[in-house]
């Protein structure tokens, strides 16, 4: 479906002006979104466009239109077109870049463009599953291991091979040093992770279930890998 079919009624969806608010807002938007049938949306002001916004709607069902409406106002219509129980087959949406305009609304601005330009950019050359990889090592370097788990876990529902991360274990070993590797990866969530995905392909584990299952235990809900 595309905006062509839904424009119409999008002129009668209820506006929600975010411009301002103070906090995370995602998670009241996602409630209210769930409680929404095929064909109901909902319009979104915000000071910049939310491209965090898009994957995390599109994960519940719904398509979106986006209208410059000012030098600093996007309008964004929100219409479900299809009913998705939880949105979390792609874990990790980037929503904490939502808590930028409460420093900053132009720094809002900038933090989402960039997020697009680097992770949504057609003009990216290296596949985003490698680019998760890299990732997930420069944040080892920089001492970032809430980070890293997050990149891993992306890493694996997108359907890098776990032996992939067998390579990318043995270069943190040896670029980190293995006293490090010893006394700081190892205890971590990243390699907790790690450890999951390795036993449980060992016991014949579906791929499928061993994503929910990284999704149960280093999901948002753990205090340990949550950026919200």
């Amino acid at each position: 479906m595309s905006y062509e079919n839904w424009k119409v009624q999008a002129q009668n969806f209820p506006v929600i002006d975010v411009r301002h608010l103070q906090g995370n807002f995602f998670p009241g938007l996602k409630r209210k979104a769930m409680g929404m049938e095929a064909g109901e949306g909902f319009t979104v002001i915000q000071t910049f466009e939310p491209h965090p916004l898009y994957a995390a709607m599109d994960a519940l069902g719904f398509e979106h239109h986006t209208e410059q409406t000012g030098p600093a106002e996007f309008r964004v219509s929100f219409c479900r077109v299809e009913k998705k129980d939880s949105g979390e087959d792609t874990p990790f949406k980037p929503l904490a870049l939502l808590n930028y305009p409460m420093i900053d609304e132009e720094l809002g601005r900038i933090a989402a463009d960039f997020w697009s330009l680097t992770w949504q950019s057609e003009k990216r050359t290296l596949p985003y599953e490698t680019r998760l990889l890299l990732s997930l090592a420069n944040a080892v370097g920089a001492g970032r291991i809430r980070q890293a788990t997050r990149e891993l876990v992306k890493a694996y529902a997108c359907g890098v091979e776990s032996a992939a991360l067998d390579d990318v274990f043995e270069l943190l070993a040896w670029n980190q040093g293995i006293g490090y590797f010893s006394s700081e990866i190892g205890p971590s969530t990243l390699f907790q992770a790690y450890k999951l995905i390795k036993t449980q392909e060992k016991q014949g584990t579906e791929r499928a279930q061993i994503c929910r299952m990284l999704r149960e235990t280093f999901g948002e809900k753990n205090a340990e890998v949550t950026v919200l």
